[in-house]
């Protein structure tokens, strides 16, 4: 059994990004958490209701993806920029620290979005590879309407080098997608149902699958 870490900035990335993964690893036994970082509806001039709704909600997710430990924070969302830095990798560590995870799975730190940024950037700082540190991969995901939106530059680029064949799984992340029901758009949206599925498809495209999830190996030891 490995412990598994999802670090995301907003009740949906999660999904998004590596519902299929998650999935997978819970299929296969292994001891799967999130944690989210902000309440991901401030930027919009959401209430305190739609606040709690939004938690609600990725307990909900969480569950659709078998999954028990759930960690809310609640930074502002597209905000993340006005909260120093050192907040957030302290709020990442403490789970870290917690969790003690052998793998962690983090947003792509080009993404067009900053929170999403902001997030890798907290994750890399407190995974700092000390001796005897206990996570031995970092993962990024790519996050539909997000990472594909960002400037075309090279360097900018996410250029998957690990993939993962979720063909069984995709028909459970999109029914886990759904309980973000406002987050969803119409295709040909790229936060669409069928977004969701057709970038699993061209991922399996190039790995040999029919569907697949695609990561960016940020940091692998081997001892």
């Amino acid at each position: 059994m490995n412990k598994i870490l999802i670090v995301a900035a907003h009740p949906d990335d999660e999904v998004i990004g590596a519902g299929g993964t998650i999935l997978k690893h819970a299929q296969s036994g292994d001891q799967v958490s999130i944690l989210l970082l902000g309440d991901g509806v401030t930027s919009r001039g959401a209430s305190a209701a739609d606040i709690k709704n939004r938690a609600s909600q990725a307990m909900r997710a969480a569950e659709r993806l078998s999954v028990k430990k759930v960690f809310l924070e609640a930074l502002p969302d597209n905000k993340f920029d006005s909260v120093p830095l050192l907040e957030i990798v302290k709020m990442v560590e403490r789970v870290i620290f917690k969790i003690k995870p052998k793998i962690i799975y983090t947003h792509f730190g080009d993404d067009l979005n900053i929170d999403h940024r902001l997030t890798f950037q907290a994750v890399i700082t407190a995974c700092r590879p000390l001796p005897k540190f206990f996570v031995k991969k970092i993962l990024a995901f790519e996050t539909l309407s997000s990472t594909e939106w960002q400037a075309k530059k090279k360097k900018s680029l996410f250029c998957p080098t690990y993939y993962n064949d979720i063909g069984y799984f995709i028909s459970k992340k999109i029914k886990a997608t759904e309980v973000y029901r406002k987050e969803l758009r119409n295709y040909p949206h790229p936060r669409s149902k069928q977004g969701i599925k057709i970038l699993a498809q061209y991922r399996g495209l190039e790995a040999g699958y029919k569907y697949a999830e695609a990561f960016e190996v940020i940091r692998e030891l081997k001892d």
